[in-house]
């Protein structure tokens, strides 16, 4: 992949403008409430760091490892929950952020496994949304951007263990 021609989909400043953007919407929406962020690592924690800092009502941040890719372009189906959040989200509105929701698969499981925990709440954002891979009923609540059937890169998102530094959101041609 490293040899193919890089195509920029998103560039740094539409994501920091995007970011801005979803900030003041989510404080609009939580003013008032307990709010928990819970980040999908490993891919979501660039998009989450940008986007709770454009935040401005208090929020917790909290963390949540899963793992149904692995090192492949597509998800296995598999959800697997490899650390669990440290906070006690009962009673508390929840936001899950992530890079991205395709097939939504990892989403459905999160969310049904942090409904166990009996939250007030629980609402999605999402950095990119790729709605016609959807393969179960769910919409992200906040969507930074809405993508075509494309693989991605960047910003939090990965190919094999590299790229997810890289500051904008690119695909190779």
């Amino acid at each position: 992949m490293t040899n193919k021609q890089k195509r920029i989909l998103f560039s740094s400043d539409e994501i920091y403008k995007r970011n801005k953007e979803l900030g003041n919407e989510i404080s609009n929406d939580y003013e008032g409430k307990k709010l928990v962020a819970i980040s999908l690592l490993r891919g979501g924690f660039i998009f989450a760091s940008d986007l709770v800092r454009n935040i401005s009502v208090p929020v917790e941040i909290d963390f949540l490892t899963t793992s149904s890719y692995g090192n492949r372009e597509e998800t296995s189906g598999n959800v697997e929950i490899i650390t669990d959040i440290r906070s006690d989200i009962e009673g508390r509105d929840v936001l899950i952020i992530d890079d991205i929701m395709d097939s939504g698969y990892t989403m459905q499981y999160v969310i049904e496994y942090l409904k166990k925990k009996d939250p007030n709440s629980i609402k999605i954002a999402v950095m990119l949304d790729k709605p016609s891979r959807r393969k179960v009923d769910l919409r992200p609540d906040y969507v930074g951007f809405t993508i075509p059937d494309v693989f991605i890169v960047g910003y939090g998102l990965n190919y094999g263990d590299y790229y997810r530094n890289i500051p904008y959101i690119f695909t190779f041609d």
